[in-house]
């Protein structure tokens, strides 16, 4: 993009002046950082007492008109733009400045200043400047914003990983307490097993009932 422009720039003639002409130079490239930019344009002609229009144009057929002033210095002149752009500026004796903001990278073009004497007559313009190509950067806040892919799932594989492994140590510890539990339970009910009185001297005899009965008296005789 802005090797075409470059290119562009030398198919321009050189400017040469004439009479009734108003030269206008122009910084041959800006680079934007923040989305805003502030277009000086240097003239060579007295507008003081003179009614003017300044305006910017974009592209190399100055197809789209960027920000325009109308007016004379007895009043407060308002810059504004009927194209969608973001505008004001600041003009004096000897430049006009045009302040742009909220650009985008696609915004970045070849920007041409122009300025016209519209009263009293003649009508005089300036040549066609070299121009200025203003070269948009992306936004390094939208840079961040935008996370890749594999860091979005590498941090989905580490929060689903995190919560596995804490799911595994409370199943873990729960199973512990449970085995603790039982073996201390195991041991008591050991305890009091062993703990059981028993009867002290013999024990009584138990007969079979179908056993028969012996007669003492017979072995006495």
């Amino acid at each position: 993009m802005i090797l075409r422009l470059l290119l562009a720039l030398s198919f321009f003639p050189p400017i040469q002046v004439a009479e009734n002409k108003i030269l206008v130079k122009q910084s041959p490239m800006l680079v934007v950082y923040n989305n805003a930019v502030n277009l000086s344009c240097k003239y060579t002609y007295n507008l003081f007492s003179k009614e003017l229009r300044a305006s910017l144009y974009k592209g190399a057929d100055s197809a789209v008109e960027v920000c325009v002033v109308n007016g004379n210095y007895s009043h407060q002149l308002q810059f504004h733009s009927k194209t969608g752009f973001d505008c004001d500026g600041k003009l004096d004796n000897e430049t006009v400045t045009f302040y742009l903001w909220n650009l985008s990278v696609n915004q970045t073009d070849i920007y041409f200043c122009k300025i016209e004497v519209m009263y009293p007559p003649p009508y005089i313009d300036n040549e066609k400047s070299n121009g200025t190509i203003i070269h948009v950067k992306e936004n390094q806040i939208c840079q961040f914003q935008g996370i890749p892919t594999s860091y979005k799932i590498f941090w989905a594989l580490l929060v689903v990983g995190g919560v596995l492994a804490l799911y595994s140590f409370l199943v873990t510890a729960v199973l512990w307490i449970h085995w603790i539990n039982s073996k201390k339970n195991r041991i008591l009910q050991s305890d009091y097993l062993n703990m059981t009185p028993r009867r002290l001297g013999p024990t009584r005899k138990h007969y079979h009932p179908y056993a028969p009965a012996r007669d003492f008296a017979a072995y006495r005789s």
